[in-house]
């Protein structure tokens, strides 16, 4: 072989490398997963290459278990089963105090129903762009998605925000028929609101003619939503009779739970909130130094049941 041979043998070996290096990056479209495998669905996006990746297991919450949320329950629940059964049903806002149960509810629902088709895809904030390659994914397929986003908010000029006015309500494609978008955040219009949006609609800040077109677009997007379920901070009746319920599921006795309610007050006030969450953590807190104090379950009678006295 001649060294203008062996030369040009090198540069093509050279331009294959870079053409495979080239290829791995370039974005791939969505493939459809094995839909048996799970009933619940991460959408990923590295380097380029985008799909869907099963969550192995759920939370076992049911609805049941969510307490002091009925009327909300009650509205997301109907629309879910509406949608499941093929009627008119709305894509759903969930908005309002952290920790009051929004994104348990929706676990919930697709643990009440998963066995009937329902399905879930969880999709972040920046992958919102990506939300029409998702809906065409599932359009084909005969289950039921609810298409999730958790602790949704949006920055000015984000756009994700574009991204899902247009899947709500906008584009010129028609949404998919089994497929609704549910969204929890603690803001009930989605975007930051503040002093200057009101000066804006008096003074015209920055010389705009209409600032109040300003206002409206920062509304536009939460109005898309059909269905809204507003979450409202517990009272302190409340929240203690959840932390007994955490208490009663984590194995407590009547007799554990009255006495632990001093303690569960004294938590929410350490942490300023008196939320499911906060109560769950407290139940775990206080069930898991409850158990530390007791002998090895191996000492314990046979006849003992229940959890820790």
């Amino acid at each position: 072989m001649t060294a203008l041979e062996e030369l040009l043998a090198t540069l093509i070996a050279r331009v294959e490398r870079l053409t495979e290096r080239l290829d791995a990056a370039l974005p791939r479209p969505l493939a459809a997963p094995d839909w048996p495998r799970a009933v619940a669905w991460r959408y990923r996006k590295r380097g380029g290459a985008c799909r869907l990746e099963p969550v192995p297991s759920v939370g076992a919450i049911a609805l049941g278990d969510l307490k002091e949320i009925d009327t909300q329950k009650e509205k997301v629940a109907r629309n879910t089963l509406q949608f499941l059964q093929g009627r008119p049903a709305n894509n759903v806002l969930l908005t309002g105090a952290r920790g009051t149960g929004k994104s348990s509810l929706i676990r919930a629902c697709l643990n009440e129903w998963a066995a009937q088709g329902l399905r879930l895809i969880e999709v972040d904030k920046a992958d919102l762009p990506d939300l029409p390659d998702i809906m065409a994914l599932v359009a084909g397929c005969p289950e039921k998605f609810i298409i999730y986003c958790d602790d949704l908010s949006f920055d000015e000029g984000e756009p994700g925000y574009k991204a899902l006015k247009s899947a709500l309500d906008g584009s010129v494609a028609a949404a998919a028929p089994n497929a609704l978008i549910y969204a929890t955040s603690n803001r009930r219009h989605l975007l930051p609101e503040t002093m200057r949006d009101n000066l804006a609609a008096r003074h015209g800040e920055n010389g705009e003619l209409h600032p109040g077109e300003a206002i409206e677009e920062k509304v536009s997007l939460s109005e898309r939503f059909g269905l809204w379920a507003s979450f409202y901070p517990f009272s302190q009746d409340e929240y203690l009779r959840i932390a007994a319920q955490w208490l009663a599921a984590l194995g407590a006795s009547p007799a554990q739970i009255a006495a632990a309610r001093p303690e569960a007050l004294i938590w929410a006030l350490e942490r300023g909130s008196r939320s499911g969450r906060v109560a769950q953590q407290f139940a775990r807190d206080y069930m898991g130094r409850s158990a530390s104090d007791q002998p090895p379950a191996a000492a314990a009678p046979a006849a003992t049941q229940g959890g820790p006295a």
